[in-house]
C-alpha cells in the first residue's frame, strides 16, 4: 500500500484544527466560567486544578500551526523529491535530492488535484516532475521536449520538432560514478532545446525506441492540447513518452530547480558529493 502523504496532511490538519477550534469555541469558556465561579481560583482547597486544559487539546493546539505550515509549504510552494534512477543522467544523478517549485504551473488544491490558479505553463527542456500516467501513485521525473501542438520525431539519437533537428554539440565519453558507474562508456552531448542547453547521455549501438516501445514506431506524433511529450537525458534508459505517450496536464506536480543534497551510497569513499549541493537544474 503507498502512504498518501497528502491526505494524511489534510488529515492531521483538519483533526488538530478542529480539536484546538472546539476547544476554543467551547470548552474554553466553560474552563474560564469555572475559575470565575471559584473566585478566581485556578486550584481547589486540595490542590487539584479547578479547570485543567485537557491534554489532547494541548497537543492539538502545538502541533496544528507546525501540520499546517508544512502542508501549505509542500502543497503551494516546495516539494522535496529523490532520485531514484539513472534515467536522467548526467543532468540529475541516483541519490540526489531536488526542490520542486509547486507553484511553476498553477496551483492545486492538495488531495483533489483541482487547479485553482493557473500561472503558466511547461516550456521545451523544463524538467518536470509528474504524476505516471500508467500509475498515478508513483512520481516520474523527465525533461518537457514537445508542447501540445509540436510534432515530435527521434531517430538517429536526435529530436526532431516539427521537422527540424535539434542542434547537438558533442562532448566526448562520459565517465560515470557511484550508481551512474553503468554509463561509463556512453556518448556525451550539450543538446540546445528552446533556450535551454543541458547535457545528454547516448548508446550509438542502441536502438532509438527502447524494447517494447512503439509510440513513435510509426514516425512523428503530435502532442494533442493539454498534454505534453517528455524524455529522460539518458535517452537509451529511460522509460518515457517514446513508450507509454503523452504525460496530461493534471498530472503536473512541479518544475525541477535545484539539487539540495546528493547521498548515493555506491559511491566510492563518502557517499555525499558536496559539489553537487545547491546546483540549479537546467
Amino acid at each position: 500500500m503507498t502512504f498518501d502523504f497528502p491526505a494524511f496532511l489534510v488529515l492531521a490538519s483538519f483533526l488538530t484544527g478542529g480539536i484546538w477550534l472546539l476547544d476554543v469555541l467551547v470548552f474554553a469558556p466553560r474552563r474560564r466560567a469555572a475559575i470565575a465561579a471559584a473566585g478566581g481560583k485556578t486550584l481547589t482547597e486540595d490542590g487539584r486544578p479547578i479547570a485543567k486544559e485537557p491534554v489532547l487539546v494541548e497537543y492539538a493546539r502545538s502541533f496544528f500551526p507546525v501540520i499546517f505550515a508544512v502542508l501549505v509549504l509542500r502543497s503551494f510552494l516546495v516539494e522535496p523529491f529523490r532520485i531514484p534512477s539513472n534515467s536522467m543522467m548526467p543532468t540529475l544523478l541516483t541519490g540526489d535530492f531536488i526542490l520542486v517549485n509547486k507553484f511553476s504551473y498553477g496551483l492545486r488544491l492538495p488531495v483533489l488535484n483541482v487547479k485553482f490558479l493557473d500561472l503558466g505553463e511547461p516550456q521545451r527542456g523544463d524538467v518536470v516532475v509528474f504524476k505516471f500516467p500508467l500509475d498515478t501513485r508513483t512520481d516520474y521525473i523527465k525533461r518537457v521536449v514537445g508542447v501540445p501542438g509540436d510534432l515530435v520525431g527521434y531517430r538517429n539519437k536526435t529530436i526532431f520538432i516539427n521537422g527540424e533537428p535539434v542542434g547537438q554539440l558533442p562532448v566526448g565519453t562520459y565517465t560515470g560514478v557511484g550508481s551512474g558507474q553503468e554509463m561509463t562508456g556512453a556518448r556525451e552531448a550539450l543538446e540546445s532545446l528552446g533556450t535551454v542547453e543541458h547535457h545528454i547521455l547516448t548508446r550509438p549501438a542502441a536502438p532509438d525506441l527502447p524494447f517494447g516501445c512503439q509510440k513513435l514506431a510509426f514516425g512523428p506524433v503530435e502532442v494533442p492540447e493539454g498534454q505534453y511529450f517528455v524524455m529522460g537525458d539518458n535517452r537509451d534508459n529511460s522509460n518515457d513518452s517514446r513508450c507509454w505517450g503523452f504525460v496530461p496536464e493534471a498530472n503536473l506536480v512541479g518544475k525541477a530547480f535545484a539539487i539540495w543534497m546528493h547521498w548515493d551510497g555506491a559511491r566510492d569513499g563518502f557517499p555525499i558529493a558536496w559539489s553537487r549541493l545547491w546546483d540549479g537544474i537546467e
